[in-house]
């Protein structure tokens, strides 16, 4: 487990951001943090990438169709792009779509032109899986307008203490299909009892499932754990073979193995920010706690993505209770061990660790392959003394 500020560069601290890693970099955009107890919406022309090999990070500016800067949107990575949905502006909840292509270097946006369907109404704090080159989104709060509401469908729990005239806000559970190749909108026939509507939930694609846990709606934060089969579109309810993680919003959960999902902070019920990490196996419907070097550093409205063998990159989020204190977001990026390290792996860091304090690990590195070298001295990079500058 590492926790690392390694560079004089650092990602300014956020909440509500959006992050992907994709190869050995994670890419971070958007969100919000506090100046001066005031919310500010961090620069959309901005990307932050970090190299989890070296522990260094480097900003970019982004040109093209900038998106607006937002906090809330739901990001996910598909084929080397990052892809933007919802989120909320200056403007309230909006339902525009862009992307953006992550591995040419330059970083220009570009905004989504729907050919054919309807898109999901304007919303926040919704989810995705991606499956089958298709993003599949659910649930997320947002609004609706009167003549798109219907009160005999329970897919929309209105918020009472938004609404007004001719407006509707509130929770829904719809699900629907974004094909990037087509930019067509489609909504599945839905099989099976759905998960209640909520936001502020967390998702993961496992195979050709799409698991999502706990979120809220109304005053209400839940625990339960669902999956939607991509390929028949049934919803099915896990009902745990143990103990279970306490209800939550705000939290994350990951895939870490064909079987597997490690679930990570969030918002407690009774309003107090989490710091535990547990693991479900899907087959076994067993939660397990992870016992991790993290228990103090609480997180919510993070971010959390896979790293390489099995590892969960978590970055940024608020240690604090957002609605109330509003002054505890973060920058660190936490590295949590959900698995056993191949010995290659263990060999390269432990030499990467030592090479500094061990003069026969310095006499000796020369003598490694050119390839393995070039590894061994980035890991070390990662390993140097940190300097937990951040950026103002």
């Amino acid at each position: 487990m590492e926790e690392r500020l390694c560079s004089e560069l650092v990602a300014r601290e956020r909440s509500g951001h959006t992050a992907v890693v994709d190869t050995n970099l994670l890419y971070v955009w958007g969100g919000y943090m506090s100046i001066d107890e005031e919310e500010v919406f961090l620069p959309s022309n901005e990307i932050w990438v970090y190299d989890l090999d070296e522990g260094v990070w480097q900003v970019f500016h982004m040109k093209g169709e900038v998106p607006p800067s937002m906090s809330g949107t739901c990001g996910c990575s598909l084929k080397g792009s990052m892809y933007i949905f919802g989120g909320c502006d200056d403007n309230g909840q909006t339902n525009q779509m862009f992307c953006v292509d992550l591995t040419d270097g330059k970083y220009m946006w570009r905004k989504i032109a729907y050919e054919l369907g309807s898109p999901p109404s304007p919303r926040d704090k919704l989810s995705c899986w991606v499956y089958n080159e298709r993003l599949i989104y659910f649930g997320g709060y947002g609004h609706k307008q009167l003549t798109e509401f219907d009160s005999r469908n329970k897919s929309f729990v209105i918020d009472e203490a938004s609404w007004v005239t001719d407006i509707f806000w509130g929770w829904n559970n719809e699900v629907q299909i974004f094909d990037p190749v087509q930019a067509t909108w489609s909504q599945p026939n839905i099989q099976g009892r759905p998960p209640a509507p909520r936001a502020a939930h967390a998702s993961a694609t496992l195979g050709s499932r799409g698991y999502i846990c706990g979120g809220r709606v109304t005053e209400t934060r839940m625990s339960d754990i669902h999956f939607l089969d991509l390929k028949t579109w049934t919803w099915t309810e896990i009902l745990p073979a143990s103990s279970c993680p306490v209800g939550r919003s705000w939290h994350t959960l990951t895939a870490v193995s064909h079987n597997t999902l490690f679930l990570f902070g969030g918002l407690s019920a009774d309003c107090k920010p989490m710091s535990d990490g547990w693991l479900i196996d899907v087959d076994t419907k067993t939660w397990t706690e992870l016992k991790h070097p993290f228990q103090n550093k609480p997180r919510l409205w993070h971010t959390a993505s896979p790293g390489k063998d099995c590892d969960v990159v978590v970055f940024g989020g608020s240690c604090d209770y957002i609605l109330l204190v509003d002054k505890g977001h973060c920058n660190d990026a936490l590295i949590f061990q959900t698995q056993p390290h191949p010995l290659f792996r263990i060999c390269e860091d432990f030499i990467a660790k030592n090479v500094r304090s061990s003069e026969m690990l310095r006499n000796q590195l020369h003598l490694l392959p050119p390839k393995l070298l070039t590894a061994v001295q980035r890991r070390a990079s990662f390993y140097r003394p940190s300097k937990k500058q951040s950026v103002s």
